[in-house]
């Protein structure tokens, strides 16, 4: 369980992990081993994944973001697996979710151009039958974070 202590440093390091974990601390009321010791026990416990550079992507050429809906008819457990390696193998998709309702998958791609996904999409079907794809090319990006809500990590039992 975060307390609001936990929910502050995240908040910091969301926007920024690269500050020095003295600063976190004086803006949090820490000093500094106590705020590097909540920052190891978040790490530890999971909360924390992994600290990565946010890149832009029309400067890494891989400006264009697709999204695919995709429909299959079938659900075996060796088609799936089958279907989420070639998936996970292809570094154009940065995202790739299991969907409820009218689409059974749901994959968010990187691409330079049309072409570059045209060449994704034809190296995708060749790899795993699927019984139907829809791409939307995404025309303005308007709002992008990687932060996540952090109005829900604290749960108080008594309401």
């Amino acid at each position: 369980m975060l307390d609001e202590m936990d929910v502050k440093i995240l908040r910091i390091l969301q926007a920024d992990c690269t500050r020095p974990v003295a600063d976190i601390g004086k803006e949090v009321g820490l000093s500094t081993t106590p705020c590097w010791r909540r920052v190891q026990k978040l790490e530890e416990a999971g909360v924390i994944q992994r600290r990565v550079a946010i890149l832009d992507a029309n400067k890494v050429n891989a400006g264009v973001t697709v999204f695919v809906s995709i429909k299959t008819d079938k659900h075996s457990h060796a088609w799936l697996e089958k279907f989420h390696t070639a998936v996970a193998e292809f570094p154009e998709v940065i995202e790739f979710y299991r969907m409820s309702g009218e689409v059974d998958y749901l994959l968010r791609v990187a691409v330079p151009d049309i072409a570059a996904y045209d060449a994704f999409y034809k190296r995708l079907i060749a790899r795993i039958e699927i019984a139907k794809v829809s791409s939307a090319f995404a025309m303005e990006q308007i709002k992008y974070t990687t932060a996540l809500p952090l109005q829900f990590a604290m749960i108080h039992p008594e309401g």
